[in-house]
């Protein structure tokens, strides 16, 4: 099967966890054993959105501010890639291109964001459709997809499946703005939308959820 997981700084970066991101590098491994082509694209979390607000003070513009968080996205993927050892590739990719290569050459893909004005989200997606991945996981810190916040709404409750057009009926917010922090970002989901590509939300705290997703158990919310 052809994944794309994409690890929400939510998760590995909000603070840094150390111990989560070798237990993802533990499942990647043994994901490729068994026989998965995987592509991984990681969020920066708060510490990207700490340099965005940073760069705010210093009155950069928002492409700066974009570029910002990309490079600390940049930085989380480094160290999973890292962890990988010889099954994951040296660089981190910043062009679609270079994905494509190296998960041809038998690589796990690790990267961070590629450019101003997308989120990790939307890069996940637009890998994807490239890529014609089977499914496309999203570790989050959240149980899944929910009627509404559920930091904010106590009554709020968890949805098992919906449609994509459920789901962007959903949103706060339906464009991109730098530091946006949704479940899901509403370019990504359109993307997903297109090209039909499966997708499942768990809660990526418990790297065994992402095992879950992609054997067809019930973990999280399924979008399609």
């Amino acid at each position: 099967m052809k994944v794309v997981l994409r690890i929400g700084g939510s998760v590995v970066a909000s603070p840094p966890n150390p111990a989560l991101i070798s237990r993802y590098a533990d499942l990647l491994k043994n994901l490729k054993k068994q026989g998965h082509d995987l592509v991984v694209v990681v969020g920066g979390g708060k510490t990207a959105r700490d340099f965005i607000k940073l760069a705010k003070e210093i009155e950069l513009s928002e492409p700066d501010q974009d570029d910002l968080a990309i490079s600390v996205s940049r930085v989380f993927a480094q160290l999973l890639a890292r962890k990988l050892a010889g099954l994951g590739s040296k660089s981190v990719p910043k062009l679609i291109p270079q994905v494509v290569q190296l998960l041809d050459a038998g690589k796990i893909v690790v990267m961070g964001g590629l450019r101003p004005g997308m989120t990790t989200d939307a890069v996940a997606a637009m890998v994807a459709e490239t890529v014609g991945a089977d499914l496309l996981v999203k570790a989050t810190d959240q149980e899944g997809i929910y009627t509404k916040d559920p930091d904010k709404h106590p009554d709020a409750q968890k949805i098992d499946e919906l449609s994509f057009d459920d789901l962007l009926g959903l949103f706060e917010e339906d464009k991109h703005r730098a530091g946006i922090h949704q479940i899901l970002d509403p370019e990504a989901v359109r993307l997903l939308q297109r090209s039909k590509t499966r997708t499942v939300v768990v809660n990526g705290f418990k790297p065994e959820n992402v095992l879950s997703a992609i054997k067809g158990k019930m973990a999280g919310t399924l979008i399609r």
